[in-house]
């Protein structure tokens, strides 16, 4: 199971920090996964971490959003910077089957639940 947090509202250009934290022991050996989803839009992928701290992002993200992983608490983190309007989605985490980074859904086998974004100009 995961938990994700963090979410809320904030004005073009500030940053938010999301959380995803197992509420079990996941191994630090699969990848896990940010995505979101805008009203209208099909989920998208965000951001993975995989083994030995590997990471990968999407074109839309790179530079201004960053993933990482605190594997003794088992949580992941999304640091989001230079938040932009089309930023505003529902983030998920995700926990892949694999330890590569991967932006594929269905590589992915555990979903958290949803926590909003919004941003405004």
């Amino acid at each position: 199971q995961l938990q994700a947090s963090g979410g809320g509202s904030v004005q073009a250009g500030g940053s938010l920090r999301l959380s995803c934290a197992a509420m079990r022991r996941t191994s630090s050996n699969n990848a896990v996964g940010w995505f979101r989803q805008a009203p209208g839009k099909e989920r998208e992928f965000v951001a993975s971490t995989g083994w030995k701290g590997t990471t990968y992002y999407a074109d839309s993200v790179k530079g201004r959003f960053i993933i990482s992983r605190e594997i003794n608490k088992s949580t992941v983190y999304l640091q989001m910077n230079s938040l932009k309007p089309e930023d505003t989605a529902v983030y998920y985490c995700a926990v892949a089957r694999g330890s590569t980074t991967t932006s594929r859904v269905s590589e992915y086998n555990y979903w958290g639940q949803e926590t909003q974004v919004t941003v405004s100009s």
